[in-house]
């Protein structure tokens, strides 16, 4: 291999992804880059003719996918489901490519791949054509801010390089990407298999007049403009070794910054000047995007790790409900009125969907109606988060732009998404201070004001024990009121249906009302089936410490479809009633219930009695 490190220290580096439809050809044609590139070694090219003999898929010939495709199952797959990065160089340039996965499956990779980087390889299989993850990759690299694209429209050597296949497949991609927004859009027929509009120009397409890929990859201007925007560093860490030093570290996500300019902490809004500009090696006269740097200021003002270091004069906006594209990768879909967590930049926020305005077709761009996202669809929501939060649209800073959703039971990444602009609302709306206040509506009760929470399966018998609860408590004079999951639907909860998406609502109301009856100094009884543990979690969240009681009611689902008591089983069964809970759609048992009330083994009456006794233990009553 040739030695080209030196040289590759100064040149221009570019971040590129390869991505496409499954068996487009990604992997063999990174491997012939790398290959042509010189970026092998003489034993690494020994071991790849062997893996091919026991591993390809070209016969005697070199399979270059198996320089990249390095887990077992993938070569033994024939296909990529991890994201691979590969650092080589040309003459003129260097380069990072991710080589992401194709499968449907596997689309959270290669958003993870179109996210580092600064232009796209999109592969187009010319046997087969334009597909639906052509399409799918295409809008992903559009959404998370890729301007330069390459349709590479491979395999051309098993269509005989015929010109009429590769313009027919063009044209119907540039009519597709038409509204995507990129800046440059370059076609290259090639084979990746045997190198043909590779690095070298290929006798076999005489009528092809435009670049080589590497020519083109070279050529890409992807100088990153964000030195050019507003200074913007996300606080990673406060450094206080000792009491003489304060500073701020972080990596400059744009702009420029040097000693003497004026900041401001995004949040808050508060100023100080830079005093220095402090690194491992040394002060730095300037430091710019990219640059990892702790920041010390003149003054001592409260900066805390996730806040934003921004230039006085143009901070971002400070806001907490905003527009933005999310991409949906949990296997659960996601659902207005859920809680998640939110990272943004450095800092972690409990969040929700609070609108789904409608998914996009990838296919036509057409905006769909949906109540809900499931894997792999992209819709455009609106979304809050419990505190005010630093952003700017991604369109103008991709670092201060982006967000990532996580579920709040299994810390898995569940959505990614980027901001479209703030949402203002409701800003001549306050809170009311009010003269009467819950503890004094409390003094007034004789007692403590709460939710119990009755949850379980249809037949379980939460209603029923709720209400022999509730008669105890009136004959005790405990100002108390029991919601119950049949009533509520006929007012309140009338207009929805028993989707998950509306069960969610459906919760989302209950809690609001709930906590308003709390505030009221009244003790709430509250029987729902509530199936989801997310939106119960929601729900005793909108509570303080010891003011929500989860009260499981268990059952087995056999004892509940014996019992029936409204024949809603019967009619679930016999397909009259849709998403009916603990057959066609999921219970989640709760995992920390206050308390469990196993109906299986007592009576609704001793059942009763155990919340009663609760009650008085918790000195609710």
């Amino acid at each position: 291999m040739a030695d080209g490190s030196a040289a590759s220290a100064s040149k221009g580096l570019l971040r590129f992804l390869t991505c496409g439809s499954v068996d487009d050809g990604k992997s063999t044609l990174i491997g012939r880059l790398l290959y042509e590139a010189k970026q092998i070694y003489e034993d690494q090219l020994a071991t790849l003719e062997r893996d091919s003999k026991k591993h390809g898929t070209t016969g005697e010939e070199i399979d270059f996918a198996l320089l990249v495709d390095g887990l077992e199952a993938e070569r033994q797959q024939g296909i990529t489901i991890d994201v691979a990065y590969r650092f080589f160089s040309s003459a003129n340039r260097s380069f990072i490519v991710a080589d992401t996965p194709g499968h449907e499956q596997y689309t959270r990779n290669m958003a993870t791949g179109a996210s580092n980087s600064d232009a796209s390889v999109i592969l187009i299989d010319a046997r087969k054509g334009v597909l639906p993850q052509t399409k799918r990759h295409s809008f992903i690299c559009s959404m998370f801010g890729i301007r330069h694209v390459i349709v590479a429209v491979n395999k051309m050597d098993m269509m005989n390089f015929n010109q009429r296949v590769f313009d027919e497949i063009v044209a119907e991609y540039l009519a597709f990407a038409a509204e995507l927004g990129f800046e440059s859009i370059t076609p290259i027929p090639l084979s990746a298999r045997y190198g043909d509009n590779v690095f070298e120009r290929s006798a076999r397409t005489t009528w092809y007049t435009g670049p080589t890929l590497i020519e083109q990859l070279e050529s890409i201007d992807a100088e990153a403009s964000l030195e050019e925007q507003p200074f913007r560093l996300h606080v990673q860490w406060v450094n206080r070794p000792d009491q003489s030093f304060r500073g701020y570290s972080g990596t400059v996500a744009s702009g420029r910054v040097k000693p003497g300019d004026l900041l401001a902490v995004a949040a808050s809004g508060k100023k100080s000047k830079v005093k220095r500009l402090v690194t491992f090696d040394g002060d730095l006269a300037v430091a710019s995007a990219g640059d990892a740097v702790t920041v010390e200021l003149e003054d001592e003002i409260d900066i805390m790790r996730g806040d934003i270091l921004a230039e006085a004069q143009a901070r971002p906006e400070v806001i907490d409900q905003f527009a933005a594209q999310v991409l949906w990768m949990g296997e659960q879909a996601l659902f207005p009125g859920r809680p998640y967590l939110m990272k943004i930049g450095a800092r972690y926020l409990p969040a929700q969907v609070t609108e789904l305005k409608h998914k996009i077709d990838v296919n036509t761009l057409e905006h769909l109606a949906g109540k809900s996202l499931s894997l792999n669809e992209i819709g455009e929501c609106n979304l809050s988060v419990a505190a005010p939060v630093a952003i700017d649209p991604f369109v103008e800073n991709p670092h201060t732009g982006a967000f990532i959703l996580i579920d709040r039971f299994t810390n898995g990444t569940v959505g990614a998404g980027v901001v479209l602009h703030g949402l203002r609302r409701a800003t001549n709306i306050h809170f009311q201070e009010l003269s009467v206040d819950r503890a004094a509506r409390e003094r007034l009760s004789g007692h403590r004001a709460g939710v119990l929470w009755f949850t379980g399966l249809s037949g379980a018998g939460k209603s029923t024990i709720a209400n022999i609860v509730e008669r105890e408590l009136h004959q005790r004079g405990v100002r108390s009121y029991l919601l119950d999951g049949d009533n509520v639907r006929h007012g309140l909860n009338r207009d929805l249906g028993f989707t998950d998406a509306d069960r969610v609502e459906n919760i989302r109301r209950v809690g609001e009302v709930a906590k308003l009856m709390v505030d009221s100094g009244t003790l709430v009884l509250a029987s729902f089936i509530s199936p989801f543990r997310a939106e119960r979690q929601m729900v005793r969240e909108l509570f303080g410490e010891g003011d929500f009681l989860e009260i499981f009611v268990d059952v087995p689902l056999d004892t509940a479809i014996e019992r029936d008591p409204k024949g809603l089983y019967a009619k679930a069964k016999r397909g009259e009633i849709k998403n009916f809970t603990g057959l066609d759609s999921p219970y989640e048992p709760p995992q920390k219930a206050e308390l469990r009330l196993d109906t299986g083994a007592l009576s609704p009456e001793e059942a009763a009695r155990s919340v009663i006794a609760e009650l008085e233990r918790r000195g609710l009553i």
